[in-house]
């Protein structure tokens, strides 16, 4: 496949404005659409070209690319008749949004029966990763749709992982989540106690990551977003809570009974219900600590 014409991106949040600027600086043309003012601003200054609406963005664009807050934001999104009207012909739509994997199949089936292509593509690897085009790329789709856009992906991450059918992208990101979120809170709950026992908490850390405990919040969150008090990782605790869900949720429907992915579901929406709207997910170990302080079993918090 040529090298698009245009491409169209909807969605220039934390993690869609890096991945779009990264296409600009790759030479793509790039148009793109936010509903908020100041993202929209940030993407013409990174060089990019922005919509009034989401249907002239996508107006004779090759590729759309979707990165917005959950799979019902995406589904009302391509399904409003005057988007679909606007789509050209055969456009490879790419949804590289957190979205439910049951529900991907579903609004994939409904766009291939409008002769589209449609792809699933969520990425792993946070903000600091967005920006310097290092994120991890899962992919579900035709393999053939996969590839042809495989040179666009590569643009925005350094790896693409092909997973296999529709929505397999979408089932492997919330389970890397489910695990990633089960690290973290282990990681958190560890450090709190190593912290009440007298243990300096740099040298604890310091063990983890020389030992068996090494894990990805204990290298790269620990000491950058919860000993500094920062919390700013750039992702938030209530997508986290939602990933877990969509893991847990999938898990149901195939009728495989996790209890552990049951409990972390719970745990961390207690967490998001708690915490403030904004929270970061990193501010789970805020919430385990306070809800130690208060002395509170964190089965009746609710």
């Amino acid at each position: 496949m040529k090298t698009p014409n245009k491409i169209a991106f909807v969605g220039l949040g934390q993690m869609g404005l890096p991945f779009a600027c990264n296409l600009v600086a790759a030479g793509f043309h790039v148009t793109g659409f936010d509903t908020a003012e100041p993202a929209r601003q940030a993407f013409v200054s990174g060089g990019g070209d922005v919509a009034r609406d989401a249907a002239q963005a996508v107006r004779d664009a090759e590729i759309v690319i979707t990165m917005l807050p959950d799979g019902e934001v995406v589904r009302a999104f391509l399904s409003a008749p005057d988007l679909r009207a606007a789509l050209k012909p055969g456009a490879i739509i790419i949804d590289m949004s957190s979205s439910e994997p049951i529900g991907t199949r579903t609004l994939g089936k409904s766009l291939q029966q409008q002769g589209f292509r449609f792809i699933d593509a969520p990425v792993s690897g946070g903000v600091r990763r967005a920006r310097e085009g290092t994120v991890a790329v899962i992919a579900g789709g035709d393999s053939a749709d996969v590839n042809a856009v495989r040179h666009v992906l590569l643009a925005i991450g350094n790896k693409v992982f092909e997973m296999g059918p529709l929505g397999s992208g979408h089932a492997v990101k919330a389970l890397n989540n489910y695990v990633s979120a089960a690290g973290l809170q282990a990681a958190s709950e560890a450090l709190i106690v190593a912290q009440t026992f007298g243990i300096d908490a740099d040298a604890f850390i310091e063990v983890l990551n020389a030992s068996t405990g090494r894990n990805n919040s204990t290298e790269t969150k620990l000491k950058p977003f919860i000993l500094s008090g920062n919390f700013a990782s750039g992702f938030s605790l209530s997508l986290m809570a939602k990933d877990i869900h969509t893991a847990e949720n999938l898990a149901q429907s195939l009728k495989v009974s996790l209890p552990g992915l049951d409990a972390a579901a719970n745990f961390w929406d207690q967490a998001a219900h708690l915490s403030s709207a904004d929270a970061d997910h990193t501010e789970i170990y805020k919430f385990i600590r306070d809800t130690i302080n208060a002395g509170l079993p964190k089965s009746d918090v609710s």
